[in-house]
């Protein structure tokens, strides 16, 4: 972002503009951040602080460079610590390669108790970690004191437990607290009464609470309510008051209500107030005490290191016993108690000098989204204590002798002082999948290489796929890739960069999607030599594939995703927890067709217009086309059998296409100018000649209500900007889909108003064609359309005059697709369908869309940003290292959090339900049974092993679509004689098929039930 012009570098930042927004991003460009403290939780602060884009970052630090850093610090390598370089001086070049518009400063002055702290004024916000508490208590003191104040922000993370501490100030105005967009409600109703109810149209949930404020558009009847502003009262999901409107006209019909967004204000006190009486959010609701006792029992570390000037040794009893003393002394000073957790101070005390990468790497992305609501105002900030505990990693560590978390003087001794060497040796054997190599990818593998998973002495390994290339907006996020990387695949590129953090670590980069069509290579045999499965997908048709793979051969899945602020984690363990595809979210709801070709009621719906304009324009028919000229090479041939009335799919479009292609530059423009005149103006005309304004439908009521819309014709402009870049963008596309070369000149407002001048448009006369109103209907396939007999002579004619005139040639009978591309600004895909949705809008007189909401909506962009995704890959971390360890069902927890509000909710994972046959068989998910057979087996000799070895009367069995065995099917008893070999017909190489096998319910007149996957050998000797 360039500071100088406040320009957005929408190459860049595009995804997470679409968080933010372009007020927030400027008011980052602006500010300067100062951080202390070079450790592995402040490297992941300065990583995701400098890919958001502030002006400038400070970060500062006084210690070396030690073995100790290896394993937290994902910028320090191997001679780092061999040159005893200093961390700061280390790290910053790597920090400032992060993103060319942030300028990164080093800071290596000491600062203590004693330290004029002037320095700080030129700073909107202080964040400190490793910093002892008496000199944190100094420094928010100075920062709360400053006017305007300066935001204060201390984190650390000791072990297994971590907290973050926020003060912006006595007041602190936040301009949007959630960062959700304005909700829109169209109304169905509005009561003349005392209080007036609003009823949402078709009883859509209107997502309203109650004490927020609205406006009213378009309303008719009780039209005194447009534009002015009431404050609601939920009644409902889909009805809400709004005050007295008894004195107001009855409400006729129509009406849009729009939710106003109001800047809220937050207090903060300052930490030394705090720590007697802490707010604090509570994040996992089977532990509501544990904020507190966490808060105690770091409040304790504080003062033991003041105290001895070093950390509770590692294992050390008499350690513990001291800090148990003093967390019961600080619980004393609370305000609110609760009970001092022993086994927790036991915890803290053992491992607070180590560390855990994937908590730093949590508490760094959540407190990296403090820093900046701190510098822009935007979203609700965190009041003002956030405590997160890991201790369910270790609690299944009580026996380990204490001797396993010792140092041993290697780059995973922080590591090991948390979770002890067995598990360190456990994570190395670690053979890992990892699904996808975005922003999240990259995460867990930075998490991965300092966790020292899949190390090739210990025989174990990571293998990461991803098809796609990098492109300059995934700089913004994917912090493993950087400028010169662009167009270099994902997999290959995070690989290398992952070595360079931990060359201990084999790793193996694959290119491929993971779907049906790669089975071949990501096989059965390729799954069972793998310990785990970590997805970092952006959709969830891809997620419900891996998931069946990981189900049907047992491993266990560990899932996250992202969109904006919000993220979510989901562990999935085979025999424990149900699996992603037990649960279903609701399909995206689809807009009518009717809707997007006639009655377009809001934004999206021109958008979405716009867009499928695009596809069959640029995409479709020129794909079309050349597949019919594939088939069908010559166009005399085609002339012939057309005259001899042969029906050849798609001939009458490809025909009709030929004839109207241009040769030149200005014929590009006129197609353009007939399609402006098309969709903008004679489309409205018979739209209006089929339902004139005072159409009624039976019941009486009007036809155009809300929310059908009536249109407008469009006359034609030129000195209209909207108008001409619709011209512009659909020339340069057709003039790309024809092969048509075009210059700077011919794009300029002179060339395109000399050509258009010079287009005749042909008079229009409405017909009296159906105009589909059925919101149920499906869109035709129009190669599949009846053609009229005047049609297709229509057809001949202009085939017979393109062979006259010599117009089909090789080239003739060949168009270039055009693939949308929404990220390349040079290509005017966006533009088109900027220019094309926001005429459409203006007919209908719907407020029209900027570009960068176009490109979301369009692109179908899912809003993106670093701090989330830092965050969703930690608590995986977490997890990884739970189930390496075997932990019980307890132990694992899921999340969901917002970080905008914020909230953050851990949650247990969803247990496996099993389904009961009968006294003593049950199945569930994670269940498969497995039936040997041989050569000459039958499908009777099949059914009746499934008898006798699993108790069940087998009613069907079905392998993938086929049905095998239906006794009610006809022909279908005869099969039973026929060997297996012979009725599923394996290739060579196939060693089982998985077969389901239905059984009789033991209830008359219950349906047959499915029982798990039935895996059939064709040979004894392939188990």
């Amino acid at each position: 972002m360039a500071a100088d012009s406040m320009e957005i570098d929408d190459t860049l930042y595009s995804r997470q503009r679409y968080v933010l927004g372009d007020s927030a991003m400027q008011q980052m460009a602006q500010s300067h951040v100062f951080l202390s403290g070079m450790g592995g939780l402040g490297v992941e602060m300065a990583k995701n602080i400098v890919l958001a884009g502030v002006k400038a970052l400070t970060v500062h630090d006084t210690k070396k460079c030690e073995t100790w850093d290896l394993g937290t610090n994902f910028f320090i390598c191997e001679d780092d610590v061999q040159n005893q370089r200093k961390r700061v001086e280390t790290v910053y070049p790597r920090i400032a390669e992060l993103n060319p518009y942030v300028q990164v400063n080093i800071s290596t002055a000491p600062i203590d108790t004693t330290t004029d702290l002037s320095f700080l004024k030129q700073y909107q916000c202080v964040i400190l970690t490793e910093t002892r508490l008496s000199l944190q208590k100094k420094i928010n003191e100075f920062c709360h004191s400053q006017q305007p104040p300066i935001k204060f922000i201390s984190t650390d993370v000791y072990g297994i437990c971590s907290r973050v501490f926020c003060d912006f100030g006595d007041k602190f105005e936040v301009s949007d607290p959630t960062g959700e967009e304005p909700k829109e409600i169209f109304v169905q109703n509005i009561t003349q009464s005392n209080p007036g109810v609003v009823t949402c149209m078709d009883n859509r949930n209107h997502g309203l609470q109650s004490g927020q404020l609205v406006t009213f558009r378009e309303v008719n009847g009780m039209s005194e309510l447009n534009g002015t502003t009431r404050q609601i009262t939920a009644l409902s999901p889909y009805t809400f008051s709004i005050g007295d409107t008894s004195h107001l006209e009855a409400y006729t019909h129509g009406g849009i209500i729009v939710q106003i967004k109001s800047p809220k204000t937050f207090y903060f006190e300052k930490m030394e107030k705090q720590l007697s009486d802490p707010s604090c959010l509570i994040v996992d609701f089977s532990k509501p005490e544990a904020p507190l006792q966490i808060h105690a029992a770091l409040l304790a570390v504080d003062m033991f290191r003041e105290q001895h000037q070093r950390m509770p040794g590692i294992g050390c009893l008499q350690d513990a016993d001291l800090l148990l003393k003093l967390t019961e002394e600080v619980n004393k000073t609370l305000v609110n108690k609760a009970d001092v957790n022993e086994d927790l101070v036991k915890w803290v005390s053992r491992t607070a000098k180590g560390s855990l990468p994937p908590l730093a790497a949590a508490v760094g992305g959540i407190a990296s989204q403090e820093v900046l609501k701190a510098l822009t105002g935007k979203f609700a900030p965190l009041q003002q204590w956030f405590y997160f505990d890991a201790l369910e990693v270790v609690k299944a560590l009580e026996t380990t002798a204490c001797e396993e978390f010792f140092p041993r003087g290697d780059r995973y001794d922080a590591l090991r002082a948390c979770i002890g060497e067995t598990m360190c040796q456990k994570l190395h054997k670690l053979k890992v999948f990892i699904v996808g190599c975005g922003a999240i990818g990259c995460e867990m593998l930075k998490n991965f290489a300092l966790l020292g998973v899949g190390l090739g002495s210990s025989s174990g390994m990571i293998a990461v796929t991803d098809p796609d290339l990098i492109e300059k907006s995934n700089l913004n996020r994917q912090f493993l890739f950087r400028p010169h990387h662009i167009q270099k695949p994902k997999s290959c590129t995070a690989a290398a960069a992952t070595l360079e953090i931990n060359p201990q670590i084999k790793i193996d980069a694959h290119l491929n999607k993971v779907c049906p069509a790669t089975e071949n290579i990501y096989n059965d045999e390729f799954y069972t030599r793998l310990d785990v499965i970590v997805t970092a997908l952006d959709n969830v048709e891809a997620r419900r594939y891996v998931d069946s793979r990981s189900v049907s051969n047992q491993r266990p899945l560990l899932d996250s995703g992202t969109m904006g602020t919000k993220g979510h984690t989901e562990v999935i363990v085979p025999n424990l927890t149900e699996s992603y595809n037990s649960h279903r979210d609701p399909p995206e709801e689809e807009i009518p067709f009717c809707t997007l070709k006639s009655f377009p009621a809001v934004i999206e719906h021109t958008i979405q217009w716009a867009r499928d304009k695009f596809e069959s324009s640029f995409t479709h028919k020129p794909s079309i086309y050349n597949t019919f000229w594939q088939i069908y090479s010559s166009a005399e041939e085609v002339l012939q059998r057309m005259q001899a009335r042969e029906s050849l799919e798609g001939s009458f479009q490809v025909v009709k296409l030929l004839s109207r292609r241009p040769t030149h530059w200005s014929q590009c423009v006129t197609l353009a100018r007939l399609k402006f005149e098309k969709y903008f103006k004679r489309k409205a005309v018979q739209l209006l000649h089929s339902f004139p304004l005072d159409t009624r439908l039976k019941d009486g009521s009007l036809f155009w209500q809300s929310p059908k819309r009536p249109p407008s014709p469009i006359l034609f402009d030129m000195t209209d900007a909207l108008h001409f870049n619709f011209i512009v963008s659909a020339a340069r596309l057709f003039a790309s889909v024809y092969n048509i070369s075009y210059t700077e000149k011919d794009l300029s407002h002179e060339t395109i108003f000399h050509i258009v001048s010079d287009v005749k448009i042909p008079e229009y006369k409405p017909s009296e064609k159906k105009i589909e109103t059925d919101e149920s209907a499906r869109k035709p396939d129009q190669t599949k359309l009846a053609v009229s007999s005047e049609e297709e002579r229509e057809a001949i004619g202009q085939l017979e005059e393109a062979i006259a005139a010599a117009a089909v040639t090789k080239d003739h009978l060949q168009m270039t697709p055009v693939s949308f591309e929404k990220d390349d600004d040079r290509n005017g895909h966006i533009d088109f369908i900027t220019a094309a949705s926001n005429l459409r809008a203006r007919m209908y007189n719907i407020e029209a869309a900027d570009r960068l909401k176009t490109k979301r909506i369009a692109g179908k962009i899912i809003p993106a940003i670093a701090t989330s995704t830092a965050a969703v890959s930690g608590l995986v971390g977490l997890e990884l290292i739970k189930v390496v360890g075997g932990f019980s069902f307890d132990s694992f927890k899921n999340c969901f959090f917002n970080l905008a509000i914020p909230i953050i909710v851990f949650t247990e994972t969803a247990e496996v339900k099993r389904t009961q046959i009968r006294d003593g068989i049950s199945f569930s998910i994670w269940d498969r049974w497995t039936i040997y057979g041989k050569e000459d087996l039958t499908l009777s000799d099949f059914i009746n092993a499934v008898r006798e070895k699993y108790g069940i009367e087998p009613t069907m069995v079905v392998h993938g679509v086929k049905m095998l065995y239906v006794p009610v099917m006809p022909g279908h008893n005869k099969r039973l004689k026929i060997t297996m070999q012979k009725l599923i017909k394996p290739s060579s190489e196939k060693r089982y098929v998985d077969l389901t096998v239905s059984f009789a319910s033991e209830t008359d007149g219950d349906e047959d039930l499915p029982g798990p996957p039935v895996r059939y050998y064709f040979c004894q000797d392939n188990n």
